[in-house]
């Protein structure tokens, strides 16, 4: 199960983070221990007098981030500027989420088209890599979450995200949540329920679906099944208002990679070949971002993949829309947002990650491109062949 990403905001105090200068030494390409021992051992030849192997390079992305500028906030803000026909704006605001739910205008007039929130999971993390990596720095840029909350402390600090959040949404926006299986059902309950964490009436959130984000790699256990899931939780404030473009991530469907079925590509309704994703996730670019992953931020216990918040900001916004994301982290939704040409907000606690973040969204996705829409193929089975002999689907193949 991956750690929860980025450093997150520690119990409200009344007022944002105070804010202290950057962090301003870049951040280094990333080489797994690995290919840092491969590039200090001499080249070795084939056996039959081949070429010599060459040292594994770290990805081309991690040297353009490296040399990128670091930002600097004004005020607890750092602004990313926007480009005409472009990029869209983005701001990271430094501080607890709690109290910038209550505070960032756009929030406080509920004008927030789209929010995906990952929170801290309270799995005692330690969120001192920031340290580690740029010794030197002042007690606020290292300033990290108490992961190691009593059970009723995390969540009441949850349910009061959670409000902050459906306060801030437009009438027909949408809540996407990150969460293991530790929380999940006490989020679901609260999104359900028509009582704020103060006991106050308030409208019940809509379940549109939960789904599971799957990936390989789950930290190795002895004594119970293995994790390698996430619950993707999607609420929205009225079912019949809520913005939906399900043509944006259409992927090609079973019938159709699989089983060769004519029928699919005559279709009454829908696109023919095509269907929505069920509501599990996995494939390619949708794993772990691991060490070597051309993806990986340094200085970040996890992220979530670049592809994983395409698919959530193309189906749930629009081109303009408002984006926020209140624990940063790296900085993936407001990256992918950015591209996509939606306006987004992040919140984060640690002035360093918000620094770090805010260099990578003002670099842009690994991945992820505006007008090369990323369209998946999550069939497990090869193609069963043609013509007489093409085996028919099962009746439960879409």
């Amino acid at each position: 199960m991956p750690p929860p990403p980025g450093t997150k905001p520690q119990p409200p105090t009344g007022r944002s983070a105070p804010v202290k200068a950057p962090v301003t030494a870049p951040a280094k390409a990333r080489v797994t221990a690995p290919a840092k021992a491969r590039a200090k051992a001499p080249a070795k030849s084939a056996k039959a007098g081949g070429t010599p192997r060459r040292a594994k390079r770290p990805p081309a992305k991690h040297a353009e981030l490296a040399a990128a500028p670091m930002p600097r906030a004004e005020g607890g803000v750092i602004a990313i500027a926007g480009e005409a026909r472009g990029p869209a704006e983005c701001r990271v605001h430094i501080g607890d989420s709690r109290a910038l739910l209550r505070s960032v205008p756009e929030c406080v007039r509920g004008e927030v088209d789209l929010i995906f929130a990952d929170p801290p999971f309270n799995w005692k993390r330690d969120y001192d890599r920031w340290k580690a990596e740029h010794p030197g720095g002042t007690r606020d840029e290292y300033d990290t979450w108490n992961d190691r909350m009593p059970d009723g402390e995390y969540l009441d600090f949850t349910r009061r995200w959670l409000d902050g959040c459906i306060a801030a949404l437009r009438p027909n926006g949408s809540l996407w949540v990150n969460i293991p299986d530790d929380w999940a059902a006490e989020i679901v309950l609260h999104l359900k329920g028509d009582r704020d964490a103060d006991g106050h009436p308030r409208r019940r959130m809509h379940m549109v679906n939960w789904c599971i984000w799957h990936y390989r790699f789950g930290q190795n256990t002895l004594g119970r099944f293995i994790n390698s899931k996430v619950h993707v939780l999607y609420f929205c404030k009225d079912a019949s208002r809520r913005t939906w473009n399900g043509d944006a991530v259409l992927e090609p469907s079973d019938r159709a990679t699989t089983y060769a079925d004519k029928r699919t590509f005559n279709k009454k309704e829908g696109a023919s070949g095509l269907r929505l994703p069920m509501d599990v996730w996995y494939g390619k670019y949708w794993g772990r971002i691991q060490g070597n992953n051309e993806e990986r931020r340094a200085g970040h216990d996890n992220q979530i993949p670049e592809v994983y918040l395409e698919r959530v900001i193309r189906a749930c916004s629009n081109e303009g829309d408002l984006v926020l994301d209140p624990f940063l982290g790296s900085g993936t939704t407001c990256t992918v947002a950015r591209e996509l040409r939606r306006r987004s907000i992040g919140f984060e606690f640690s002035s360093a990650n918000a620094h770090s973040a805010a260099q990578r969204i003002g670099a842009g996705p690994v991945r992820v491109r505006f007008d090369r829409p990323t369209q998946h193929i999550s069939a497990i089975f090869s193609p069963r062949g043609s013509g007489k002999r093409a085996a028919r689907p099962p009746a439960d193949a879409e």
